[in-house]
């Protein structure tokens, strides 16, 4: 099953002489549960692409399905609620709320959710398979860079997305943290199901995942499968 569809999808900014073509004429299907790594150059379109997939941009041209749902047609307020429900994101930057403690970080998404109830066993179980339970009452500012990366993982999974959309999100951390980071979402998509798209410079970490879609100047130049490839180094190993 398909959850993930990009059909015919092109991205223009700017205008007339100032145009610029981002993405040209993207297909891509991802299934549900898989694994997958985009690739390329600085500029090739990586970010650009995870954005419209995760709702947070529009394209130009074509269609976006997620779950079989048409997002593009969405209206801002369907839109919003949807990716709330559906997709979460991990950045680069972690994005946590500097005022918020661990454990508040990581329920905002839930609370911003009206009427849903705060899964507090569930927040619990997120925090000590990421291992910072003994974090919960600390601020970002309190943690190192891999901790609050952990926190990051933990709030995109607090409402149990569908798909998880991780951009660069072991671009700021040493060689040890990042096999450790990898495992961990990795092991997230194995035990709650996940789709994962992971926007990564590093070709080592891509071929841990299960598939790898190359991009450059906006165009999809190969969507193979890798099989029996691993990321090795200080730390472990972590398979495909």
């Amino acid at each position: 099953m398909n959850i993930l569809e990009l059909q015919h999808i092109e991205k223009i900014y700017g205008v007339k002489e100032n145009q610029v073509r981002a993405l040209h004429d993207i297909n891509i299907q991802v299934k549900e549960g898989e694994f997958v790594a985009i690739v390329g150059t600085s500029g090739s379109g990586k970010s650009t692409l995870l954005n419209l997939a995760g709702g947070l941009d529009t394209p130009t041209k074509g269609r976006i399905l997620v779950k079989g749902k048409e997002i593009d047609s969405l209206s801002r307020k369907e839109l919003t609620v949807f990716r709330r429900r559906n997709i979460g994101f991990v950045f680069q930057s972690y994005s946590l709320m500097p005022v918020l403690n661990v454990y508040d970080n990581v329920a905002l998404p839930v609370t911003f959710d009206r009427g849903r109830h705060v899964d507090h066993k569930y927040i619990e179980e997120l925090l000590r398979e990421l291992g910072i339970w003994d974090k919960r009452r600390k601020y970002p500012a309190e943690l190192s860079g891999g901790q609050q990366q952990r926190a990051a993982i933990a709030r995109a999974l607090a409402n149990r997305p569908a798909i998880l959309l991780a951009d660069e999100p072991t671009g700021n951390l040493d060689s040890v943290t990042t096999i450790e980071v990898i495992g961990l979402l990795k092991a997230s998509c194995k035990k709650y199901s996940q789709t994962i798209l992971m926007v990564t410079h590093n070709e080592a970490i891509a071929q841990t995942c299960d598939r790898i879609i190359h991009i450059e100047d906006g165009r999809v130049l190969g969507k193979g499968f890798v099989r029996k490839h691993f990321f090795s180094g200080e730390g472990g190993e972590v398979p495909c």
